[in-house]
C-alpha cells in the first residue's frame, strides 16, 4: 500500500528512511548472480495476447474486462514474462474503484493512464531486451513490475507482462507460482517493515494490526525469525491462524481494543488505521516506533488518507513515525526467495481465481476480509 503512504507523506515534506535506502539499494549491481548468454529476440511489437482492461473506474465486475491488447515489447533492459499467476494488492483495488478520489488527479480523471492492474509476477521468461544477460527464455522467475510512475508501469493482470530484469529473480524450484506471485508486494513491504525500517530483533515487542492480511501473515513470521515477541490483532476467526504462524499473544479486535491495554511495544505495525495513530501511539514505549501502513477501508474524497497526515505530523514531534516503501529489487528478492524456500516463511492464500474472473478476485480484496492474499491465476 506504499503508493498512497508515500503520496501522504510527500504532501508534507517529510523524508522516509526506506526512501533513502530504496535510492542506495538501486544503485547496486548484482555481481554474484551468473550471467549467461542472452538469446531470443523480442517478439513482434504487433502481437496479440488475452489481458483484463480497465475501462473506468467503478465496481470491478462492471470495469474490468477480458480483451484482447497488443503484447508489450520488452526494451533493452526488460524481460517479457509469460504469466503463470499474479496476486491482488491494495494499489490495485484502489486504482479499480478510484477511491480515495483524490487518487484520480494522480491516476487519470476519468480512468487510470494505464489501462493493465496488477505488479506482481510469476512466470516464464519468453524474451529478453538485448542488455539483459542473466536471464533467458525458458526460466521460471518471479518478482515486480512495481513502479511508483504509473504510466511507465506494465500490469500483470495479462497473458504477458513487462519487467525491469532488476526486478526479477529466478523462481525457487520448490515454490509453486502461485506462491511465489502472492509473496512478491506483501512479502517485500513485511520484511522492509520488519528487517530495514523497525530494525527488529531479539526481544522486539512487535504488535501487528491486521495480522491475518497479506502483509500482516508475513509480518508475523518475519518478526519472529527476527526473534521478536510478536502479537497479532485479527478477527476472531483467525485467531488460530495466526497463533500458527508464530506469534506469542493474539488479541480479537472484536472483543478488545489494544490501544487500551497495559501491554507497551518497541514497534507496531499499523496495516488496518481503525484507531487515531494518537491512540495507538499510546501503547508504544518511550522509544516505540509506529509505522502505519493503510488507508482504511473508507470511501469519499480522501478516505483515510487524512488519518496518514496526521500519522506523519506526529512523527515530527516526540512519536518516532516512520513509513514503508516498498522497494523492488534483486537483494531483497532474494532474502525473500531464502524465507520462502528454506519454509521458514509461507504464504497464506485466501483463494485463487483464472484471470477470466479477475473482477472477482479484485472485489474479493475489495470487501477487507481475505485472508492472506487473493491469487489470479494465467
Amino acid at each position: 500500500m506504499d503508493t498512497f503512504n508515500q503520496m501522504v507523506v510527500e504532501m508534507i515534506g517529510k523524508e522516509t528512511q526506506q526512501e533513502r535506502l530504496a535510492g542506495n539499494r538501486n544503485d547496486e549491481p548484482k555481481a554474484a548472480r551468473p550471467r549467461t548468454p542472452a538469446s531470443a529476440p523480442v517478439p513482434d511489437q504487433g502481437s496479440t495476447m488475452t489481458a483484463i482492461v480497465q475501462e473506468r473506474y467503478g465496481a470491478p465486475e462492471r470495469v474490468l474486462k477480458l480483451e484482447e491488447i497488443d503484447r508489450p515489447a520488452a526494451g533493452d533492459d526488460n524481460v517479457l514474462v509469460r504469466m503463470r499467476a499474479t496476486s491482488v494488492n491494495t494499489p490495485d483495488w484502489i486504482t479499480v474503484a478510484g477511491v480515495p478520489y483524490v487518487t484520480r488527479l494522480a491516476f487519470g480523471p476519468f480512468k487510470p493512464s494505464t489501462p493493465v492492474r496488477g505488479t506482481d509476477v510469476a512466470g516464464v521468461v519468453e524474451a529478453v531486451g538485448p542488455n539483459v544477460t542473466d536471464l533467458q527464455p525458458g526460466d521460471e522467475v518471479f518478482g515486480s513490475s512495481w513502479d511508483h510512475d504509473l504510466p511507465k508501469r506494465s500490469g500483470a493482470f495479462a497473458e504477458f507482462a513487462v519487467v525491469p530484469a532488476s526486478q526479477l529473480i529466478k523462481k525457487p524450484a520448490n515454490l509453486t507460482f502461485e506462491d511465489a506471485a502472492a509473496s512478491v508486494m506483501s512479502g517485500l513491504t513485511a520484511l522492509i517493515a520488519m528487517r530495514d525500517v523497525g530494525g527488529v530483533g531479539p526481544g522486539t515487542r512487535v504488535l501487528i494490526n491486521g495480522a491475518s492480511g497479506g502483509v500482516g501473515t508475513l509480518a508475523v513470521q518475519i518478526a519472529k525469525t527476527l526473534g521478536a515477541e510478536v502479537t497479532g490483532v485479527c478477527s476472531t476467526r483467525n485467531l488460530e491462524l495466526v497463533r500458527s504462524l508464530g506469534a506469542d499473544h493474539v488479541i480479537d479486535y472484536t472483543k478488545e481494543d489494544f490501544t487500551r491495554g497495559d501491554q507497551r511495544y518497541d514497534l507496531i505495525l499499523d496495516n488496518v488505521m481503525n484507531h487515531p495513530s494518537c491512540a495507538t501511539a499510546q501503547v508504544l514505549t518511550p522509544h516505540g516506533m509506529l509505522i502505519p501502513n493503510s488507508i482504511g477501508n473508507t470511501g469519499g474524497f480522501f478516505a483515510g488518507l487524512p488519518r496518514m497526515a496526521r500519522a506523519a505530523l506526529m512523527g515530527r514531534g516526540s512519536t518516532d513515525v516512520q513509513f514503508v516503501t516498498c522497494v523492488v529489487n534483486r537483494e531483497n528478492l532474494d532474502a525473500l526467495a531464502t524465507l520462502l524456500e528454506s519454509g521458514v516463511a509461507k504464504v497464506v492464500i485466501d483463494k485463487v481465481y483464472p484471470l477470466s474472473e479477475a473482477a472477482n478476485a479484485v472485489a474479493h480484496m475489495l470487501g477487507h476480509h481475505a485472508i492472506g492474499k487473493v491469487v489470479i491465476t494465467v
